[in-house]
């Protein structure tokens, strides 16, 4: 049963990847990151933050960002999430806190995408309340929207899309495609 599971869900990744638009190139992600990484530099020299990964989608971000960065820092990570491997989120499922003192440091969390704003919230007020000095966030992109409830604007922001779900570069669909070579937005049906 889970071989077929398995084949059902490659051929509709494949079928998924095969249809998306192309919203942008991997030379304009790395363009994107690497304006973001010359703000994050001239931000936070001489603060030596703790950058936080939101895990899974911010693993990418996070690798990308981290050779690009010209000061002193330390890594950690975060697992929250909403979305399961599913196309909407749910309750915010807290699976792992970082293992670093936060306390009197500054902070960057660094995640794929800022959508409704829930989770980057929550995680912003989990720092807040360990005390760190301040909190950063960065996302590679943000989602241009009127049904933002909880953050509503990061502080670094690599791109911007429009209301369509979106994968690629950390961004999952279905739990699949993080890995694509650009960003692309999921065709509708």
């Amino acid at each position: 049963m889970k071989i077929a599971s398995i084949q059902l869900d490659s051929e509709l990744i494949k079928n998924v990847l095969d249809q998306a638009e192309c919203i942008y190139t991997a030379n304009e992600v790395e363009a994107a990151l690497d304006r973001m990484a010359i703000n994050i530099n001239a931000e936070l020299t001489d603060k030596n933050p703790i950058l936080i990964c939101v895990m899974n989608g911010g693993l990418v971000v996070m690798g990308k960002l981290l050779t690009r960065l010209n000061f002193q820092l330390q890594i950690d990570f975060i697992h929250a999430t909403r979305y399961r491997n599913a196309t909407t989120g749910s309750d915010l499922e807290w699976r792992a806190e970082p293992s670093t003192d936060i306390k009197d440091r500054e902070v960057v969390i660094i995640d794929d995408i800022l959508d409704e704003g829930v989770t980057l919230k929550s995680i912003v007020d989990y720092c807040r309340s360990h005390q760190c000095r301040s909190v950063y966030t960065a996302v590679l992109v943000e989602k241009i929207h009127q049904r933002k409830v909880g953050l509503d604007k990061a502080d670094f922001v690599g791109l911007q899309v429009e209301d369509k779900y979106v994968f690629g570069y950390g961004m999952d669909y279905k739990g699949f495609l993080r890995n694509a070579p650009g960003i692309y937005a999921v065709k509708k049906n």
